[in-house]
């Protein structure tokens, strides 16, 4: 940098670029909303879809935001008149946002440049969003990335060729298509994938199809995103995970750590905003006496997100499970969801109190 560039440098000005699905922007946004109290110099601009920026800012308390922070809308790629198929809607929904979204984001950081008069410094981005890689070579700033789901997927991804033809290997899939079974009558899906750093408790069963099934032609829009993405990210000057480290096998973080420029751990975010923390005696569920009444690492926590649905037969299996195990458990649990509970679940008391219904 010349003495002309050092002395005349605005302040930063970063562009933070949202995944609009699931739990996604509620995670990013909470990063940038503290980032942006610790450095109240640099300037942030938050770019999501006005479908999630309205959500997400319905859930929270405007005045309490940075002053140094500002959302924008992006285009959602979905045509006017656009009538989504009957099956998996939010499929295509995410398959439309994504061929829009080079031209959309790009577009909305022209208005925030304008508007702010400050060229865009860095690049933060839910690694979802691969195009970002990109923009950042042709914008000549830094790209830093943030993976949401657990360090156990991305690893996964990471090794998907590697895990594909393992897979291939212990199926022994002969010229008829014969699946054998391996030794001791285990089937190939209940196997151990020991061939990968840190994984060795997962089993192929436990991987999504289009880990198992590889880089196959004609894969499915997002399939092939991931794909890609996984080769750009070593460009990246950090990835941000949404997790703990102590969640995470030693072995399995080393390993990330040695394919990438940085790997940095936040921690979980909460999803709700404001960012200040309720006063520690509010409980108005009872869930935290009721924990702290219980043994260390004795209560089962379950959750499966907004985006992925349990199917009514298993989501009666689970309920099931659980109460057949004895185990106290909380489960995160939507109100529509719980018409499918089995009749009487509810009734127990221990499981009333898992629930937070009383």
């Amino acid at each position: 940098m010349s003495m002309s560039q050092s002395q005349s440098a605005p302040d930063p000005h970063v562009a933070v670029l949202a995944f609009p699905f699931s739990s996604h922007p509620w995670s990013l946004f909470n990063l940038a909303c503290k980032l942006a109290r610790a450095a109240p110099h640099v300037r942030f601009s938050f770019f999501n879809t006005s479908k999630s920026n309205r959500r997400l800012f319905s859930t929270s308390q405007l005045a309490d935001l940075p002053d140094n922070l500002k959302a924008y809308d992006v285009a959602d790629g979905v045509p006017e008149g656009h009538v989504f198929p009957p099956v998996n809607p939010h499929v295509n929904e995410i398959e439309l946002f994504m061929k829009a979204a080079p031209e959309s984001f790009g577009k909305a950081i022209d208005i925030a440049v304008e508007e702010t008069r400050r060229n865009i410094s860095s690049l933060l981005t839910d690694a979802l969003l691969v195009f970002s890689c990109q923009m950042a070579e042709k914008m000549h700033v830094k790209w830093v990335t943030f993976w949401v789901p657990a360090p156990y997927y991305l690893s996964a991804l990471i090794y998907t060729d590697l895990i594909h033809k393992a897979y291939a290997n212990v199926c022994g899939i002969n010229g008829g298509g014969v699946v054998r079974l391996g030794l001791g009558g285990i089937k190939p899906i209940d196997k151990t994938m020991d061939v990968i750093p840190g994984q060795s408790v997962m089993r192929f069963c436990d991987l999504p199809d289009n880990v198992l099934q590889g880089n196959v032609p004609n894969s499915s829009l997002i399939s092939s995103t991931l794909y890609r993405m996984c080769e750009v990210l070593p460009q990246a000057s950090a990835i941000v995970m949404n997790s703990f480290q102590e969640l995470n096998s030693t072995l399995l973080t080393n390993d990330l750590k040695s394919k990438f420029q940085d790997l940095l751990y936040m921690g979980i975010p909460t999803l709700t905003l404001p960012l200040t923390p309720p006063p520690s005696r509010s409980d108005a569920t009872g869930c935290l006496a009721w924990l702290d009444q219980k043994k260390p690492s004795s209560v089962a926590y379950i959750s499966f997100g907004t985006l992925a649905p349990l199917p009514p037969n298993e989501f009666v299996s689970l309920a099931e499970a659980l109460e057949a195990s004895g185990v106290p458990f909380l489960w995160s649990l939507r109100d529509n969801l719980k018409q499918h509970l089995p009749n009487g679940f509810v009734q127990s008391d221990r499981i009333m109190h898992s629930l937070g219904l009383v």
